[in-house]
Protein backbone atom coordinates (compact mmCIF):
# COMPACT_ATOMS: atom_id res chain seq x y z
CA UNK A 1 0.00 0.00 0.00
CA UNK A 2 1.31 3.50 -1.09
CA UNK A 3 1.34 5.77 1.64
CA UNK A 4 0.91 9.77 0.95
CA UNK A 5 3.15 12.49 2.18
CA UNK A 6 2.76 16.29 1.82
CA UNK A 7 6.12 17.75 0.13
CA UNK A 8 7.20 21.08 0.95
CA UNK A 9 5.50 22.71 -2.54
CA UNK A 10 1.89 21.74 -1.26
CA UNK A 11 2.96 23.33 2.22
CA UNK A 12 4.22 26.83 0.60
CA UNK A 13 0.92 27.02 -1.85
CA UNK A 14 -1.12 26.03 1.21
CA UNK A 15 0.34 29.17 3.19
CA UNK A 16 0.53 31.09 0.61
CA UNK A 17 -3.49 30.86 0.06
CA UNK A 18 -4.00 31.28 3.56
CA UNK A 19 -2.07 34.78 3.81
CA UNK A 20 -3.76 35.90 1.56
CA UNK A 21 -6.84 34.77 2.20
CA UNK A 22 -6.58 36.50 5.79
CA UNK A 23 -5.06 39.74 4.35
CA UNK A 24 -8.32 39.82 1.84
CA UNK A 25 -10.64 39.63 4.86
CA UNK A 26 -8.76 42.16 7.21
CA UNK A 27 -8.83 44.52 4.14
CA UNK A 28 -12.26 45.02 3.49
CA UNK A 29 -13.76 48.93 4.66
CA UNK A 30 -15.72 49.21 7.53
CA UNK A 31 -19.64 49.25 7.05
CA UNK A 32 -21.15 52.95 6.78
CA UNK A 33 -22.89 53.25 9.98
CA UNK A 34 -19.66 52.55 11.82
CA UNK A 35 -18.02 55.59 10.66
CA UNK A 36 -18.36 58.18 13.27
CA UNK A 37 -17.79 61.63 11.07
CA UNK A 38 -20.74 63.49 10.56
CA UNK A 39 -21.26 63.35 6.72
CA UNK A 40 -21.09 66.27 5.00
CA UNK A 41 -22.52 66.93 1.49
CA UNK A 42 -19.72 66.80 -0.98
CA UNK A 43 -19.81 68.43 -4.15
CA UNK A 44 -21.44 65.73 -6.30
CA UNK A 45 -24.72 66.19 -4.21
CA UNK A 46 -25.95 68.69 -6.81
CA UNK A 47 -28.97 70.47 -5.11
CA UNK A 48 -30.84 70.59 -8.33
CA UNK A 49 -30.71 66.88 -8.51
CA UNK A 50 -32.66 66.76 -5.82
CA UNK A 51 -35.31 68.53 -6.25
CA UNK A 52 -35.43 66.81 -9.64
CA UNK A 53 -35.99 63.40 -8.22
CA UNK A 54 -38.12 64.98 -4.88
CA UNK A 55 -40.77 66.14 -7.73
CA UNK A 56 -40.66 62.90 -9.87
CA UNK A 57 -41.35 60.93 -6.15
CA UNK A 58 -42.93 62.88 -3.82
CA UNK A 59 -43.53 60.20 -1.34
CA UNK A 60 -39.50 60.32 -0.77
CA UNK A 61 -38.58 62.90 1.19
CA UNK A 62 -35.44 65.44 0.32
CA UNK A 63 -33.09 63.81 3.14
CA UNK A 64 -33.16 60.44 2.19
CA UNK A 65 -32.83 61.36 -1.56
CA UNK A 66 -29.85 63.63 -1.43
CA UNK A 67 -28.39 60.64 1.23
CA UNK A 68 -29.11 58.09 -1.55
CA UNK A 69 -26.87 60.53 -4.00
CA UNK A 70 -23.84 61.10 -1.70
CA UNK A 71 -23.65 57.05 -1.30
CA UNK A 72 -23.70 56.51 -5.18
CA UNK A 73 -21.70 59.85 -5.76
CA UNK A 74 -24.34 61.75 -7.45
CA UNK A 75 -25.86 59.20 -9.59
CA UNK A 76 -29.21 60.12 -9.91
CA UNK A 77 -29.93 57.05 -12.37
CA UNK A 78 -28.77 54.56 -9.83
CA UNK A 79 -31.44 56.19 -7.34
CA UNK A 80 -34.27 56.35 -9.55
CA UNK A 81 -33.25 53.03 -10.92
CA UNK A 82 -33.29 51.93 -6.76
CA UNK A 83 -37.17 53.75 -6.27
CA UNK A 84 -37.85 52.01 -9.31
CA UNK A 85 -36.93 49.02 -8.60
CA UNK A 86 -39.14 48.72 -5.32
CA UNK A 87 -35.96 48.56 -3.23
CA UNK A 88 -36.96 52.01 -1.75
CA UNK A 89 -34.20 54.16 -0.20
CA UNK A 90 -31.79 53.78 3.33
CA UNK A 91 -33.09 56.60 5.89
CA UNK A 92 -30.53 59.13 6.20
CA UNK A 93 -28.58 58.86 9.88
CA UNK A 94 -29.13 61.70 12.14
CA UNK A 95 -25.74 63.24 11.33
CA UNK A 96 -26.15 63.82 7.81
CA UNK A 97 -26.49 67.77 6.85
CA UNK A 98 -29.11 68.14 3.70
CA UNK A 99 -28.00 70.62 1.00
CA UNK A 100 -29.10 74.47 0.77
CA UNK A 101 -32.44 73.71 -1.94
CA UNK A 102 -31.77 75.47 -5.29
CA UNK A 103 -33.16 78.90 -5.13
CA UNK A 104 -36.54 79.30 -7.61
CA UNK A 105 -36.27 81.28 -10.78
CA UNK A 106 -39.48 83.02 -11.60
CA UNK A 107 -37.90 84.40 -14.95
CA UNK A 108 -40.12 83.76 -17.98
CA UNK A 109 -38.39 80.40 -20.08
CA UNK A 110 -36.89 82.32 -22.48
CA UNK A 111 -35.67 86.02 -21.19
CA UNK A 112 -35.86 88.67 -24.10
CA UNK A 113 -32.34 90.53 -23.62
CA UNK A 114 -30.09 87.51 -23.12
CA UNK A 115 -26.62 88.32 -24.93
CA UNK A 116 -24.91 85.12 -26.11
CA UNK A 117 -21.77 84.21 -25.04
CA UNK A 118 -20.72 83.38 -28.95
CA UNK A 119 -22.01 85.51 -31.45
CA UNK A 120 -24.23 84.47 -34.17
CA UNK A 121 -22.80 82.17 -37.00
CA UNK A 122 -23.46 85.13 -39.88
CA UNK A 123 -21.47 87.76 -37.08
CA UNK A 124 -18.79 85.05 -36.69
CA UNK A 125 -18.13 84.12 -40.15
CA UNK A 126 -18.60 87.41 -41.50
CA UNK A 127 -21.64 86.59 -43.83
CA UNK A 128 -23.87 89.95 -43.41
CA UNK A 129 -22.96 90.98 -46.64
CA UNK A 130 -23.91 88.13 -48.48
CA UNK A 131 -27.39 87.83 -46.12
CA UNK A 132 -29.52 89.68 -48.44
CA UNK A 133 -28.26 87.94 -51.93
CA UNK A 134 -31.37 85.46 -53.13
CA UNK A 135 -30.41 82.23 -52.50
CA UNK A 136 -28.89 81.28 -56.31
CA UNK A 137 -27.25 84.17 -56.50
CA UNK A 138 -23.40 85.16 -55.39
CA UNK A 139 -22.37 81.46 -56.37
CA UNK A 140 -19.64 80.91 -58.17
CA UNK A 141 -19.98 77.78 -60.46
CA UNK A 142 -19.86 75.02 -58.85
CA UNK A 143 -16.76 72.48 -58.54
CA UNK A 144 -16.50 68.88 -58.90
CA UNK A 145 -16.94 67.16 -55.51
CA UNK A 146 -13.76 66.52 -54.52
CA UNK A 147 -10.52 68.36 -55.72
CA UNK A 148 -6.75 67.36 -55.82
CA UNK A 149 -5.67 71.11 -54.79
CA UNK A 150 -5.74 71.62 -51.21
CA UNK A 151 -6.72 75.59 -51.36
CA UNK A 152 -9.36 74.47 -54.25
CA UNK A 153 -11.07 72.04 -51.17
CA UNK A 154 -10.88 74.51 -48.52
CA UNK A 155 -12.76 77.04 -50.59
CA UNK A 156 -15.07 74.75 -51.71
CA UNK A 157 -16.04 73.49 -48.24
CA UNK A 158 -16.22 76.98 -46.69
CA UNK A 159 -18.50 78.45 -49.70
CA UNK A 160 -20.68 75.37 -48.57
CA UNK A 161 -20.47 75.99 -45.00
CA UNK A 162 -21.15 79.83 -45.81
CA UNK A 163 -24.82 78.32 -47.98
CA UNK A 164 -25.60 76.18 -45.09
CA UNK A 165 -25.84 78.69 -42.78
CA UNK A 166 -27.34 80.73 -45.29
CA UNK A 167 -30.13 79.03 -45.64
CA UNK A 168 -30.26 77.89 -42.21
CA UNK A 169 -30.81 81.57 -41.93
CA UNK A 170 -33.52 81.58 -44.41
CA UNK A 171 -35.47 79.07 -43.36
CA UNK A 172 -35.77 80.23 -39.84
CA UNK A 173 -36.89 84.29 -41.22
CA UNK A 174 -39.48 82.31 -43.36
CA UNK A 175 -40.66 80.29 -40.07
CA UNK A 176 -40.59 83.41 -37.99
CA UNK A 177 -42.93 85.25 -40.90
CA UNK A 178 -45.49 82.18 -41.11
CA UNK A 179 -45.99 82.60 -37.38
CA UNK A 180 -46.31 86.15 -37.50
CA UNK A 181 -47.17 88.75 -34.62
CA UNK A 182 -49.67 86.98 -32.13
Amino acid sequence: MAEQSINVPQVLVFLLVTVLAIRWYFSKPAAPHTRAAPHRPTARTNPAQIDQLAQMFPQLSRRDIAWDLQRNGGNAAATTERVLGGRGLDAAPPSFILPAPAPTTTTPARPAAVTPSQPDLITRYNLSAKLGQPAGEGEQGKAKAWSADRNERQMNLQRRREEMILAARRRMEAMEKGKGPA
